[in-house]
């Protein structure tokens, strides 16, 4: 594709990046048939390659209105396009920066603006998330059944993180909405990790990895997540402490994975985050490396259970981890169904689910029909955000998949 960038943006760090990621786009049309909103809008400037044309059109200083601003909060960041594109166009990439700067050119309706306002500041805010669900359920016997769904039940966690050290250490990163949505997801890692022989360390001043902030268009806010994370995990990786930095939502994962390239321009940071980034492990990959010592012990317990398995699309296009987290499940004992077009997004993407509800509650119908297609027993995912989203109409349990192994390892 043939690009002629205005100045504005040309000279620019980020301007560099999305020409070259322009000239690598042939307009194949390959991406159409795997993009989630094309699937149910049928518009091509809801699909990947129409995207791209209104970025380019952008980025040469064409005028932008709020019909580029529609289209491009309509995309999931899903990343199917990126592994069905032969040409590698990293889309991902290329849509950050151009919401970047159509944030800046086009002025939001109050109430969108509001209610990005507050999402940018409960989601990553712990303890203030914590409260304000503590409240929401104290009152959930009394609301609408509609808004009974989107506030989940309290979650006791049954079991403790372990106390045991061992020699082999790693940390988490226990992320924001996680502790209070899910408690037993980080105790259930920390559990499998220490019946491997490995210590899981929390990192007292680490927390939200920066996605909920970025994505949102507050670019800056969301590069200083990242950079307090990298301070808070520093000491241990300078002293050699650690093995991995380990993640168990995906959604994290992938940005983690991705500190190295979103702060390569910071002279200050980019070394380490460079570091980080190739510590940084989705629990996934960790338990493989390890799945031959697992398996050894298990032998001895297996048992059949019909598990549906949802793959994140952090987890199969951001990261590019296929396959993992199902061989590690039959490894143990589950039997996993057929999910038919398992490659498309259930329609959670972060925040897109409270942005975009019609369309994210489409998909995650969809999804909901795949998934208990072959009539499975459970349903499990790998990411938290993808939980709660299946859980609001799923029949069936849903719970993360190393909840499951934890189970597995140690029965109650």
């Amino acid at each position: 594709m043939q690009t002629k960038l205005a100045d504005f943006v040309k000279n620019t760090p980020e301007g560099q990046e999305a020409d070259a990621i322009l000239r690598s786009c042939v307009h194949c049309g390959f991406c159409l048939a795997t993009c989630p909103t094309y699937q149910l809008l049928g518009d091509e400037l809801d699909s990947p390659r129409g995207r791209i044309y209104l970025m380019k059109q952008m980025l040469e200083g064409e005028p932008v209105t709020v019909k580029t601003l529609l289209h491009l909060d309509r995309c999931l960041t899903c990343r199917a396009c990126e592994t069905t594109c032969p040409s590698g166009v990293r889309y991902g990439a290329l849509v950050d920066i151009g919401r970047g700067i159509v944030e800046k050119q086009v002025k939001r309706e109050m109430p969108a603006v509001a209610m990005r306002y507050v999402l940018r500041n409960v989601l990553p805010n712990p303890k203030l998330f914590k409260l304000l669900l503590k409240a929401g359920q104290i009152i959930r016997p009394v609301l609408p059944g509609k808004l009974q769904k989107k506030i989940p039940p309290p979650e006791l966690s049954k079991r403790a993180w372990p106390v045991k050290k061992h020699e082999r250490q790693m940390l988490i990163l226990e992320g924001c909405v996680q502790p209070a949505l899910a408690p037993n997801i980080n105790i259930a890692t920390a559990r499998v990790l220490d019946f491997l022989g490995i210590s899981l360390i929390k990192a007292e001043r680490a927390g939200c990895c920066g996605a909920v902030t970025f994505h949102l268009n507050e670019q800056a806010n969301g590069l200083a997540y990242m950079r307090r994370n990298i301070d808070a995990w520093w000491p241990w990786v300078q002293q050699n402490k650690i093995e991995a930095i380990v993640i168990n939502a995906s959604g994290c994962g992938v940005t983690v994975k991705e500190y190295g390239h979103l702060l390569q321009h910071d002279a200050n940071y980019a070394e380490k985050a460079r570091m980080i980034s190739e510590l940084a492990k989705d629990i996934s990959e960790v338990i493989h490396f390890e799945l031959g010592n697992m398996t050894d012990q298990l032998q001895s317990n297996q048992t059949h259970i019909k598990l549906a398995f949802h793959s994140p699309c952090t987890l199969q296009h951001g990261m590019r981890i296929r396959g993992v987290v199902e061989q590690i499940l039959r490894s143990v004992g589950y039997e996993l169904t057929n999910v038919p077009d398992a490659h498309l997004c259930c329609g959670s993407a972060g925040t897109y689910s409270i942005l975009q509800p019609k369309l994210s509650q489409q998909l995650l119908t969809n999804k909901i029909v795949a998934l208990e297609s072959e009539k499975p027993e459970q349903i499990a995912t790998a990411n938290i955000g993808c939980l709660m989203h299946l859980r609001t109409q799923a029949t069936l349990p849903v719970k993360h998949w190393i909840e499951l192994l934890d189970e597995r390892v140690s029965p109650v």
